[in-house]
């Protein structure tokens, strides 16, 4: 059976001018002249044989129809944009994408991406990178990576890594003049700082007793652990090292760790979803093998699946 509707350009208009009262408004919301919103918003009272506003002098009222009609109007516009997203705003062919900290990712992330392209050949995915603190877009990505307490207003978060702090250097420095042996041997070389992180040296230096000894801000700061390591590695300095961010570093010799003092930190990096967003077909396959790749790496030290806080949506 056809359904005999107003044009939609009419609603629009009409929609537009009762959410602001004014016809001006509403022509520079929808990109029209004031005389053309006012000329469709006649023909739709015309066509529907009521009158929808009161034309004061200097403003609009809304009539008791014009009331009663603009929250069906509202709740069909409603419906066709969620409908539009729904089968046009994900399409299959529109590779997931993983917004990630420029460190964790080539240090962490990008080793492990074999793994799950040999697992899921066909389901290609795109990495963008981020420094600190960009807001969540969840028009443009499906997943971030942060590193924080897992405190982020209106997201969901869920923990991946269990991060510690140690001293890495070059081998280099452990010997020369100015050897590294004891922690109070630090204050003979520059500290490399990363901003963003709430836990550092002073946390460090306090738990190896030398806070007093050694100056906690003296030293060169950086955006990103990428830089810090590479200028540790040329013996530059020393940087803290966290297992998630130094690993393949250590691994290759490139640094080193002087002292056995690993001191845990309440910060580590964290999956983050918009909650009750509509998930791209391949967010589960992802999700999935991140998380269990996380749970190899950094093993529960209770002994039992990860879940409850870190599970949870989080709201402020």
């Amino acid at each position: 059976m056809s359904r005999k509707l107003p044009p939609l350009t009419w609603l629009r208009s009409f929609e537009a001018s009762a959410r602001s009262l004014s016809f001006t408004q509403a022509a520079s919301e929808l990109n029209l002249t004031q005389a053309a919103v006012s000329k469709q918003v006649k023909l739709l009272e015309h066509y529907l044989s009521e009158q929808l506003f009161i034309r004061n002098p200097r403003s609009l009222e809304l009539t008791r129809t014009g009331e009663a009609y603009l929250p069906k109007v509202r709740d069909c516009f409603d419906r066709l944009a969620a409908g539009t997203d729904e089968v046009f705003g994900r399409r299959r062919s529109e590779m997931l994408t993983i917004r990630c900290m420029v460190g964790f990712s080539v240090n962490w992330l990008a080793p492990r991406l074999p793994r799950f392209m040999a697992r899921h050949p066909g389901h290609p995915i795109r990495i963008i990178s981020s420094v600190w603190g960009d807001e969540f877009d969840k028009k443009h990505i499906d997943f971030d990576i942060r590193y924080g307490t897992g405190k982020w207003p209106g997201l969901t978060a869920r923990r991946l890594t269990r991060e510690t702090i140690t001293p890495v250097c070059s081998p280099a420095l452990l010997e020369g003049d100015a050897p590294i042996r004891r922690p109070e041997d630090l204050a003979r070389h520059p500290l490399l700082h990363v901003l963003g992180y709430e836990e550092g040296w002073g946390l460090w230096l306090k738990a190896a007793g030398v806070d007093g000894r050694v100056d906690q801000g003296h030293g060169l700061h950086f955006d990103t652990s990428l830089i810090a390591f590479e200028v540790a590695a040329k013996g530059g300095g020393v940087a803290l090292g966290r297992p998630s961010m130094a690993e393949e570093a250590l691994a290759s010799g490139r640094l080193v760790a002087p002292f056995d003092l690993a001191v845990p930190v309440n910060e580590a990096f964290f999956l983050i979803t918009p909650p009750g967003d509509l998930p791209h077909p391949d967010a589960a396959l992802f999700r999935d093998w991140l998380i269990e790749e996380a749970e190899l790496a950094f093993p529960d030290p209770k002994g039992d699946k990860r879940g409850g806080e870190d599970d949870l949506p989080l709201s402020g």
